[in-house]
């Protein structure tokens, strides 16, 4: 009999958006306690403190080599879903983080959402 294994997501948001991935994660608090959850240093702090019962490991800060971390996941087949709250009004500097993060995650075609309406819309598929 083969062993069922638990997805793993990754959650990523820009400063500005951390609250709203805060709320993401209550709100779809049930759904996410189905899966592994790997988040970059604060966002994953923060999802913890708002939803201690989900199964989320913290990552380095984003700044650290975060962001890489959870690319580095993706190449290896280990994470099967992006959510990363992307501030489109933030410095440039986080451009490369985007770039990076969304440009492995189209090559190893997983599921991404960039914002909140479309990690619903997501999130609403992965009930079915």
């Amino acid at each position: 009999m083969a062993k069922l294994v638990r997805r793993t997501l990754a959650l990523v948001a820009h400063d500005l958006k951390k609250d709203e991935m805060v709320e993401f994660a209550r709100t779809h608090r049930t759904i996410l306690a189905r899966f592994n959850l790997v988040a970059t240093g604060t966002t994953g702090g923060r999802v913890l403190a708002a939803c201690p019962e989900l199964s989320l490991t913290p990552l380095k800060s984003g700044p650290l080599g975060g962001d890489q971390q959870i690319g580095a996941l993706i190449a290896e087949g280990q994470v099967h879903g992006l959510f990363f709250f992307v501030d489109p009004l933030s410095p440039l500097p986080h451009d490369v983080d985007v770039k990076a993060l969304t440009r492995l995650a189209l090559v190893y075609d997983i599921p991404m959402a960039l914002n909140a309406s479309t990690a619903h819309m997501i999130v609403g598929q992965l009930v079915d």
